[in-house]
């Protein structure tokens, strides 16, 4: 008898608890990296290569952390869950190590994209063991705990990494090398805690949906991210690339109806609940990483604030987002209920990405703090609630690819967001600097924050001109992604969380025999 047709066991919270602290804290250790570099992209890609990469070095570790989502959850289901959750971590410390030694641009964004390998897993097989552990009905309760990692991350994050880039003697390549004594302490807690027994399953792989599943999106994620700038919309690499999705696209749905064991099993497209949390959840990532990334810039370009300073102007988003996600996930585990959560949430994003695009040069951190803190709250109300709607929904059978296949969606609209954003973005400054300055054919090579600020009076007004107009632009475009978000939760099927309860240890509190932590 497998374990998918025996009875699933039951935690006690202290043992659920055990669990958790060792997969948040690893979660933690990848999330913190991705916001520690966020306040210092700016310098970091002004001292290898230019402003204009930037989208490039986040892009490339949402594209690889977004291909490869979907195969953690498979992988983990033939393989066990404890060695691939540690293969994760491994990836993202090496990675991490690299990316700090990095002499240029190339090497950097070589780094990132195995950093995000190790993200994607550590991320999806999080919510997976969750899934495997706590009920749906209790799952809220924990799933609380997850935002709430992901707003500490937030919230130190950025301070870190204001504080490191701001140092002189520490400077901003340890802003990869301080996540190393982290992921060790948390690959050492997790050995300790998660002692999961590994189950004998159909070990055949889905090499054919995996090829066409991450190249199709590998193929859509180039051209959205050089589209505009590497080369002409209308041009053939538009085409060709283009074309190349469409065909792998295609011949993955063609691979995963014939294959024994898919990658995305297409059973679960059939399933309301997933589809339409699947979209929400796309939706969601392109405005989320969308504005995360981006908004630094304006911090750090436009309002002259130091990468410290920038830091410190995210805790008003953080402040929102860990609040919703606490107090959501405790009113969902205690009523059963969830629609609410998601389609206020999504709401609330849609207005703050609004109020967004109206800051300008005069700006107050006043305002800038009050929009971000709406923003926050909402995608607080959101994101785990969409992962547990698709949870709730699933069979057991199911349920790691289920929860795999909707994060896999939220890193693909971030992935989306950051390159289209970024397109959106670069060729906004481009033209707007091209009508400041009067149609000048060399425009100012734009590096570090402290360069640009150093250019002729004249220039730097222009600059910080273009970059407002540029970032409005950029925030206006999310908002139509949030309202369609909105939409899709709407005519999401609400049914009840299943199971309730605190759940205990089968034998009693004085059983003798080891229980699996």
């Amino acid at each position: 008898m497998t374990l998918l047709d025996a009875p699933q066991r039951t935690y006690s919270h202290r043992q659920v608890l055990e669990i958790l602290s060792g997969l948040l804290l690893a979660l933690m250790t990848s999330m913190l990296s991705t916001s520690v570099v966020g306040t210092a992209l700016p310098t970091i890609v002004g001292d290898l290569g230019g402003q204009e990469q930037l989208s490039w070095v986040a892009s490339a570790t949402l594209l690889t952390m977004t291909v490869s989502t979907p195969l953690w959850g498979k992988l983990s289901d033939i393989f066990g869950r404890k060695r691939l959750f540690q293969i994760a971590l491994g990836l993202f410390v090496a990675a991490s190590v690299v990316a700090g030694l990095s002499q240029n641009i190339g090497m950097l964004i070589a780094a990132r994209a195995v950093q995000g390998l190790g993200t994607g897993g550590l991320s999806a097989l999080t919510q997976v063991i969750l899934g495997d552990i706590v009920p749906p009905r209790e799952r809220g309760r924990y799933s609380g705990y997850v935002g709430a990692v992901f707003g500490l991350s937030t919230v130190a994050g950025p301070l870190l990494g204001g504080f490191i880039v701001d140092t002189d003697w520490l400077g901003w390549r340890w802003c990869f090398y301080v996540c190393v004594p982290l992921a060790i302490v948390a690959f050492a807690v997790v050995q300790r805690v998660l002692r999961f027994d590994h189950e004998s399953r159909d070990a055949r792989i889905d090499w054919w949906g995996a090829t066409t599943l991450t190249g199709g999106a590998t193929a859509l994620m180039l051209l959205l991210s050089f589209g505009g700038h590497e080369f002409e919309w209308n041009s053939a690499w538009t085409y060709v690339l283009g074309a190349v999705t469409v065909v792998l696209v295609a011949a993955a749905v063609v691979a995963e109806r014939a294959a024994t064991s898919p990658i995305l099993p297409p059973r679960l497209f059939g399933d309301r609940t997933f589809v339409l949390a699947s979209v929400a959840s796309l939706l969601v990532g392109v405005a989320l990483f969308g504005a995360m990334i981006y908004l630094p810039q304006y911090l750090q370009i436009v309002k002259g604030m130091s990468p410290t300073e920038s830091g410190l102007m995210t805790l008003p988003m953080v402040v929102g987002l860990f609040l919703s996600s606490i107090v959501s996930g405790k009113v969902a585990s205690s009523t059963g209920r969830w629609k609410a959560f998601p389609a206020v949430g999504l709401v609330l994003v849609a207005v703050g990405l609004f109020l967004l695009s109206r800051l300008h040069v005069d700006s107050t951190p006043v305002e800038i703090g009050a929009y971000i803190t709406i923003m926050g709250a909402g995608l607080g109300m959101t994101m785990q609630m969409l992962v547990l709607a698709a949870q709730n929904a699933a069979s057991r059978e199911d349920m790691a690819v289920s929860t795999s296949g909707v994060t896999f969606f939220r890193s693909l609209g971030g992935a989306v967001g950051v390159a289209a954003f970024g397109a959106i973005l670069t060729n906004r400054v481009k033209d707007e600097l091209a009508a400041r300055l009067g149609g000048v054919a060399a425009a100012p090579q734009l590096g570090t924050p402290e360069a640009i600020h150093g250019l002729p009076p004249q220039v730097v007004k222009a600059v910080l001109e273009s970059y407002t107009e540029a970032m409005q632009t950029v925030f206006l475009v999310g908002v139509p992604a949030a309202v369609l978000g909105v939409v899709a939760v709407l005519f999401l099927k609400e049914v009840p969380l299943r199971g309730g309860g605190t759940p205990q240890p089968r034998g009693g509190r004085h059983e003798r025999r080891r229980q699996p932590a």
